[in-house]
């Protein structure tokens, strides 16, 4: 089992932690959130009402994870990172009452297999983040994100594509190849996909 959680770590009773997960110090998480099992929650980490992380994620110190953000598995989450909920806020409803969990919609931010978020990041609900892709530090991201895409900047554009790796694809002789692995990828209709899936 060997979880680990530190006991400044505000944990609502009806949270789940799997086994081998270790959320440190100073951490919130809320009522009803689903943390997978082996994972690691740093410090002074925020994680909303009902949100779902999968097994062997890494979310950094001082991230913000809001309801109903959903995080697939293997998803590395960086420093600092925010994913909000909120499409128009506003502290007031327009007669100035203040508004409550009531008065609003909550959208969120959903996070594919393995996809890697950089340190400082922003991503502006709803929003989608596809399997492996890779969000450049201190990127602000305002729309959708394919699978495997490479995006930077404010807002956030892609660049490239990357495999499984993290690194970026190189073309060759009608398909992708990553540097590292060897491993060989395919565009077909804007749509990258690993070659031995075609």
């Amino acid at each position: 089992m060997n979880t680990k959680i530190e006991q400044a770590v505000l944990l609502d009773p009806s949270a789940r932690v799997g086994d081998e997960t270790r959320i440190w110090h100073h951490s919130q998480i809320r009522e009803d959130a689903i943390i997978g099992s082996r994972c690691v929650i740093g410090r002074n980490v925020y994680v909303g009402p009902g949100v779902q992380v999968g097994n062997d994620c890494k979310i950094q110190n001082n991230s913000l994870i809001y309801e109903p953000a959903v995080i697939s598995e293997g998803v590395f989450i960086g420093p600092g990172v925010i994913l909000t909920n909120d499409q128009y806020p506003r502290a007031v409803n327009p007669n100035q009452t203040l508004k409550t969990a009531s008065d609003w919609h909550q959208v969120g931010v959903s996070i594919g297999v393995g996809a890697s978020v950089g340190a400082g990041s922003v991503c502006v609900a709803p929003v989608q983040i596809g399997a492996w892709a890779l969000v450049a530090a201190g990127s602000v991201v305002i729309r959708d994100v394919p699978a495997f895409a490479l995006v930077v900047g404010n807002p956030a554009r892609q660049i490239g594509w990357v495999g499984k790796s993290g690194h970026r694809l190189k073309e060759e002789e009608g398909c992708f190849k990553c540097p590292v692995t060897g491993d060989l990828y395919k565009l077909v209709d804007n749509v990258m996909t690993e070659a031995d899936k075609l």
